[in-house]
């Protein structure tokens, strides 16, 4: 993560090795680097991670209660396969809680040293889309930006409940394109649609207009029109991978 993105990292009541450990091994599993079923010891990932036990154990849990691992008495914790569907439902109940964030952090109110931390982002985004050239690089640099974006109106909303249901809904990869990234989404998808362009991809300039868009209506204090326009944006997400995605 980048300067600054490691303030917004959940949850905010564990120690340093275990947010280190917990973002890791989320990366890992979301990403398909631990396959589904794979059984998780503590001892082997606090070695693999060169870390201790304690701060695995502890994320875990927290992986556990999102979701994203399954605990048994016998067996353990074990990595859940996720499905397409579970895909869907999670992009469609994060549309809804991006959106009240939004509404929310209007709410709230922001100072205009809140907001230059956000304006920033949607400037640096629309630098690296107007430099008009795509690769796997400037695609991480990009969604880097989108996830510091997003989280800082997180936060803004002032609510720990919302942030911890954000996190419940994280079974694809926040931090890159999900028909790319996501193995659940990338087996149901044709390789063309998997490569990477040259190009800006279309979805990525309709991303940062709507971070655009998003920002004006935060700074004009339009809660009902910030959470309108969180909402599609998510939404498009699902729409893309409905469009491309083939059931199998």
């Amino acid at each position: 993560m980048t300067d600054g993105a490691e303030a917004l990292a959940d949850p905010q009541n564990t120690e340093p090795a275990t947010h280190t450990v917990l973002t890791r091994l989320r990366e890992m599993i979301v990403t398909g680097e631990i396959a589904p079923g794979t059984r998780l010891r503590a001892e082997a990932l606090a070695t693999q991670l060169d870390v201790s036990r304690t701060p695995v154990r502890s994320a875990l849990a927290v992986l556990s209660a999102e979701g994203l691992v399954l605990y048994n008495m016998n067996r353990g914790y074990t990595v859940r396969a996720v499905t397409l569907g579970d895909i869907y439902d999670s992009i469609e109940v994060r549309a809804r809680i991006e959106g009240l964030a939004c509404r929310l952090s209007i709410e709230q109110g922001w100072t205009e040293e809140g907001l230059q931390p956000l304006e920033e982002l949607v400037a640096r985004g629309r630098a690296i889309v107007d430099r008009g050239e795509w690769s796997e690089a400037i695609e991480y640099e990009w969604y880097d930006c989108n996830w510091i974006f997003h989280r800082r109106i997180h936060h803004a909303a002032n609510n720990l409940v919302l942030r911890h249901a954000m996190r419940m809904t994280i079974l694809y990869p926040v931090f890159g394109d999900a028909v790319r990234v996501s193995p659940t989404v990338a087996a149901h998808v044709p390789p063309r649609a998997r490569q990477i362009a040259a190009t800006v991809p279309p979805h990525i300039v309709q991303s940062q207009t709507d971070h655009e868009n998003l920002l004006a209506a935060i700074r004009a204090g339009d809660g009902e029109g910030a959470e309108r326009l969180m909402i599609e944006h998510v939404l498009r997400t699902k729409a893309r991978i409905l469009a491309i995605a083939t059931l199998r």
